[in-house]
């Protein structure tokens, strides 16, 4: 919108232009007798524009005198004098925002270029009008310059409002320094140093040692930040938000980076960091920066993690953690454990809800070694909701009775002498039973998958081993350091191997020589692998509903998506296979299985390790490992799809 001045000097320029040309072509014309009907018609147009010139002139001097009127009836004299004076920029607008006074402050601070009056305000300058007249205002920018804008109505009609501007570039430079200033502690950590450095020569150590460093000083290169070598693995690097940012940004390149160093060229390194941001004081950002490093760990290793104010944000972690050679955390857990379990009256054990081979085999494992200590225990588990049906069944045909009771049976039997021991989960939202968690005094926890950042927090002990491959490994080696190893029934045995079979896919996937260990520690207490094998055993017709999930599949970036339409018995569990051979397809990196129950759409996801699921699951609320996992979305099938590409498509951009 043009402001009433400037139109009006366009007006002017425009007709009296028009009436000087008109007069010189009629004064030419008319010379010719030939065309005296030209000249007087141009002679004519050349009065009309004179006359148009003075009533245009009449009119919008009329116009800008009742606007200047209109204004000046409405701030007084005093109040005009003591805003032109005002030592900060003041505008007065109208109803539609148009400019129709301002002060000296302003024409010469903020808007220099032309006259203001009749010009809108958001021609100018842009604002948030409703942030303007809330009290505390609202900061702008224009022309390199930040102005705090305060807004008031001037009269009751809210015809007129004045708006003052407050120069606060100072002030906002100052803050944006302050918080660019900010320190952050990091905590950097070796995955594994002391399995990478045991049987390599001194030199070769030196080497890996001296190129390690040089990793943290390039990191730190071009910055304020400084590092402090606490140990030969770990590191702490104190820096400033201005370089922080960037880094994270580029997502943590010196993870990528550390996977090119070689311990004699066979392992590859792997880093850990803990990020303390967003914190009062560096010992809080110390404290946090300890949390961030301690989830890392817990997932794996191979990732940062920025712990901050709300919760904790996760980069890298593409690929599968180092297995731990030393059994001394197993033993010194196992003698714990034992003391717990012998200062208790009676012992539950409870897996995750849907319970598959190795959250009921870990179960049933800690329940036969409390029972052989003397102690009352029973094993929580929902039989009608269970995928190891086949598995219960065997354990009651083979004398292994009232093992299992249901969750209100395990409710009943909760006292404040009872100990609650949970299996192959560590989420609180996902056990067989929230009720008998809630009212447990004495809480243990085993669990192998990566650790999320909701976890139970109030238990006395929580052994976690992401390496390990599944929870009844775990729990074998506990049974092994319990010393009661001789008095393990055999279709115990049995169903440890089973869970350990389940979750490695029959020794091919996170197998390393501990699963081995564990796995010939059961069959020396008499484990049948053709009994365990019969507990694979489907029906034809899960055969065939799988076999049509798997004809569903489509590829999308090199991932197999397929879908279940029809909802039918041990669909958990057809759809879970069916995962699991898709990845025998040439090209295909992942696996994933959607099918819909009740209105929520489950995910079953798996992977050879190229390609990490659980970060996949955990962008749609879920999590696992990195071999394998799922979630659960409150929504159709149709947009579950769309969410899970838009997940597989952001893992891809972030880790090529």
């Amino acid at each position: 919108m043009k402001g009433i001045s400037a139109f009006d000097t366009i007006i002017k320029i425009t007709t009296a232009a028009i009436a000087v040309a008109a007069l010189v072509a009629s004064y030419l014309v008319y010379d010719n007798p030939g065309s005296s009907g030209t000249g007087k018609a141009l002679l004519v147009i050349s009065v009309l524009s004179i006359l148009l010139y003075i009533a245009e002139s009449l009119l919008f001097r009329g116009r800008l005198r009742r606007l200047v009127a209109k204004t000046s009836s409405m701030i007084t004299k005093t109040e005009r004098e003591s805003l032109l004076h005002f030592p900060a920029p003041v505008i007065i607008i109208d109803s539609e925002r148009t400019i129709v006074w301002y002060n000296r402050r302003f024409g010469m601070d903020v808007y220099t270029d032309t006259e203001a009056y009749g010009l809108n305000i958001n021609d100018i300058i842009q604002m948030d009008f409703q942030k303007v007249f809330s009290p505390q205002g609202d900061i702008i920018r224009f022309k390199d310059k930040f102005y705090r804008t305060m807004g008031i109505h001037t009269d009751a009609t809210g015809q007129l409002s004045m708006i003052c501007f407050y120069d606060s570039t100072d002030y906002v430079r100052l803050e944006y320094e302050h918080r660019q200033s900010h320190k952050n502690v990091i905590i950097i950590c070796i995955d594994n140093f002391e399995d990478l450095m045991v049987n390599i020569r001194e030199s070769e150590k030196a080497h890996a040692l001296v190129q390690i460093e040089k990793l943290i000083e390039n990191f730190t290169e071009g910055s304020t930040a400084f590092s402090k070598k606490i140990s030969n693995d770990k590191f702490y690097v104190i820096m400033e938000d201005r370089h922080l940012i960037p880094i994270v940004e580029n997502r943590f390149r010196i993870l990528e980076q550390a996977r090119s160093i070689k311990v004699d060229d066979r392992q590859n390194l792997t880093l850990s960091i803990g990020v303390g941001s967003h914190a009062d004081n560096l010992a809080e950002s110390e404290a946090y920066a300890r949390q961030a490093l301690d989830m890392c760990l817990g997932r794996g290793g191979d990732q940062a993690a920025v712990r901050k104010e709300n919760g904790y944000e996760f980069f890298g972690g593409v690929s599968g953690g180092m297995e731990k050679s030393t059994k001394v955390k197993t033993r010194m857990v196992a003698k714990s454990m034992m003391e717990l379990m012998q200062s208790c009256e009676k012992i539950l054990v409870m897996g995750h809800r849907y319970s598959d081979l190795d959250a009921v085999g870990s179960a049933v494992g800690m329940c036969s070694a409390a029972r052989k200590m003397g102690k009352e225990s029973y094993v929580v588990v929902n039989r009608d909701t269970s995928l190891a049906k086949l598995l219960i069944n065997y354990l009651d045909e083979n004398d292994i009775n009232n093992y299992f009771i249901t969750p209100a049976a395990g409710i009943e039997r909760m006292t404040e002498n009872t100990m609650l021991i949970i299996v192959d989960t560590h989420n609180p939202d996902l056990v067989e039973s929230k009720e008998v968690l809630a009212r447990a005094r004495t809480l243990v926890v085993i669990d192998h998958h990566r650790l999320l950042v909701k976890s139970i927090d109030n238990a006395v002990m929580f052994y976690h081993e992401p390496t390990a491959s599944s929870a009844c490994e775990m729990v074998a080696e506990l049974i092994e350091y319990f010393g009661i190893s001789s008095k393990i029934p055999a279709p115990v045995a049995e169903a440890l191997l089973s869970g350990i079979m389940l979750d490695t896919k029959n020794f091919i996937m996170k197998t390393g020589v501990r699963t081995f260990e564990a796995a010939a520690f059961l069959r020396k207490l008499g484990a049948d692998t053709i009994a365990v094998k019969r507990l694979f055993a489907n029906s034809i017709e899960t055969y065939q509903h799988k076999s049509q999930i798997i004809n569903s599949a489509q590829i999308y970036r090199k991932c197999a998506i397929a879908v279940a339409e029809d909802i039918f018995d041990n669909i958990r569990v057809a759809s879970s296979q069916a995962a699991d051979e898709m990845l025998g397809i040439v090209g295909v990196n992942a696996s994933f299985v959607l099918y819909e129950i009740n209105g929520t759409v489950n995910i079953s996801a798996r992977s050879m390790g190229a390609f990490n699921v659980q970060i996949v699951m955990e962008a749609l609320g879920g999590g696992g490992h990195m071999t394998m996992a799922a979630t659960q979305l409150k929504t159709d099938l149709e947009s579950a799809g769309r969410a899970l590409k838009e997940a597989i498509d952001e893992y891809i951009r972030n880790n090529g």
